[in-house]
């Protein structure tokens, strides 16, 4: 190394900011591996209702597990739930309306509960006509949203969902991957948009629980930083030089009005 030249210094100490950043990333993705072994587990258990009650049918060929259903069946589900669940907060924190009614887990289990009973009542209850359990679950999905979630996001991205949903649906029966039986509204059921629509309602509720129980991690996380930047001498050194740039610059305002 020649003379006059000084080491080249090491690497620079991180603020403490860098961890609140780290785990922002590594909470996104917990809450899609959570999100995503939810839908894995109510594919397998509401499938298996409808696979019970012969609303469904699957070619034999493609049964490949123990509770009777295609393979590929809850790794869809999964994703779909995972890109659902945290699609909602983002799209919440994209518009500036914080979603915070009804902002607690108890009430995220009943939303669970009501959406696996409208799942039930498709495959289990009579009606005389297909038009008429179509009517009754549009009702029910409906009254879900409005009792559990109550948003403009959370309606169109239900609605959007549904739709998105169900022409996946009518493609997949088209190409004859798997059927509905007495089908009615083209090759599905009629009343396939509205299991959609509760669902993207329910799984969208999870999501947003997951995020706001992170955002309260994430306040006191804050709240230490700032404590341990208040710490540092460097950082008091910046705040008092940058409170100083501030009060001169008022005077000199002051001093302008003045003339």
């Amino acid at each position: 190394m020649a003379e006059g030249e000084t080491e080249s210094p090491g690497p620079k100490k991180r603020g403490p900011y860098i961890s609140s950043v780290t785990s922002r990333s590594v909470n996104l993705m917990i809450r899609g591996v959570v999100l995503f072994f939810i839908g894995v587990f109510l594919a397998l258990v509401l499938n298996l209702l409808q696979i019970q009650r012969n609303v469904t049918l699957f070619p034999p060929d493609v049964i490949a597990s123990i509770f009777s259903s295609a393979w590929w069946v809850p790794p869809c589900c999964g994703t779909a739930s995972a890109v659902i669940g945290l699609l909602y907060p983002c799209i919440d924190r994209h518009l500036g309306e914080p979603h915070k009614f009804k902002r607690e887990w108890s009430s995220v289990m009943r939303c669970v509960a009501v959406f696996v009973g409208i799942n039930h009542a498709s495959a289990k209850v009579d009606f005389d006509n297909n038009i008429q359990l179509s009517l009754t679950l549009a009702a029910l999905s409906i009254g879900l949203w409005w009792t559990f979630d109550r948003s403009r996001s959370g309606f169109g991205l239900g609605v959007g969902i549904a739709f998105l949903a169900t022409l996946v649906t009518q493609l997949l029966v088209y190409n004859g991957v798997y059927q509905y039986t007495s089908p009615d509204f083209l090759y599905v059921r009629s009343w396939l948009p509205c299991i959609f629509f509760a669902g993207g309602i329910t799984m969208g509720n999870i999501g947003r629980q997951l995020a706001m129980d992170f955002f309260t991690e994430s306040k006191f996380d804050l709240r230490r930083t700032v404590m341990e930047c208040s710490q540092d001498p460097h950082f008091l050194s910046y705040d008092i030089t940058k409170r100083c740039l501030t009060h001169k610059k008022q005077k000199d305002q002051e001093a302008r009005c003045s003339r």
